[in-house]
């Protein structure tokens, strides 16, 4: 292996997020234990933080771990703005906030971070908007959510809120990479739905491979199922983990 190739598995491991989708302490543990070497974050989320408790952060943290904590706070400004006060004070690396919320409660959601981090001395987390979930399309926006506009004008205009309102960084399908790098190309694009050609899509219907969707310009790709239970012709979630790092490995620059 040549040392331009071992640069950029280095480089592709910074951009891969394993969503650790368990209910269990003890197996997300294990698979950050397993996996540590080989990822740039851990991210988790919903079921896993009810389940287990927020003391999971710290446990991540011990081991070295970076924490993207999912939470998608939505809720009116003041509380959201103290939701993220607390999830600062927890040392996380980034987090996700509803843009839906609207631009009062993002903009308080990113002072009350600043603010915090500024008080604790830290390096404010990297706040993410959650535009679209990647298990909706249109048809499901327009005719169960009542939202007229064309899906990606929609996420676009909640990407531009959440750059006004100071967050650095959107959560979108990798269908709508090359249109938000060019109306705001200065926010990280962290993608969900992504599944390498040998995962199936299961419920996401938005879906790309990690080579397409680096070279649209995705900043991080998160990805679960496939690394954490992957096909049993694949094997491990190392081997399954390596496999995509050398997908995305192969269409960095030099």
């Amino acid at each position: 292996m040549t040392g331009s190739t071992n640069q950029k598995l280095t480089r592709a491991k910074e951009k891969l997020i394993v969503a650790l989708d368990v209910s269990a302490q003890d197996d997300a543990l294990a698979l950050v234990d397993l996996l540590q070497g080989h990822v740039g974050y851990f991210k988790i989320g919903l079921e896993f933080l009810t389940s287990a408790g927020i003391d999971i952060v710290r446990k991540i943290k011990e081991r070295g771990g970076r924490v993207f904590y999912d939470g998608k706070f939505l809720d009116i400004p003041n509380t959201v703005a103290g939701a993220c006060r607390a999830v600062t004070r927890l040392n996380v690396d980034m987090f996700t906030v509803h843009t839906t919320g609207g631009l009062a409660m993002m903009t308080q959601a990113a002072e009350a971070t600043r603010d915090e981090a500024d008080r604790a001395g830290t390096k404010p987390p990297l706040i993410l908007g959650v535009t679209v979930l990647t298990s909706i399309d249109k048809n499901i926006l327009k005719n169960e959510i009542g939202v007229s506009d064309n899906l990606q004008d929609y996420v676009v205009n909640l990407a531009a809120l959440a750059k006004q309102a100071g967050f650095g960084g959107i959560v979108s399908s990798p269908q709508e990479i090359e249109i938000l790098q060019k109306s705001v190309p200065d926010m990280k694009i962290v993608t969900p739905g992504i599944r390498p050609s040998w995962a199936a899509s299961q419920d996401q219907r938005r879906i790309m491979t990690p080579t397409e969707a680096i070279s649209n310009g995705a900043y991080a790709l998160v990805v679960g199922r496939a690394i954490t239970k992957p096909p049993a012709q694949i094997g491990d979630p190392v081997t399954a983990t390596d496999m995509i790092l050398e997908e995305i490995a192969s269409v960095l620059p030099d």
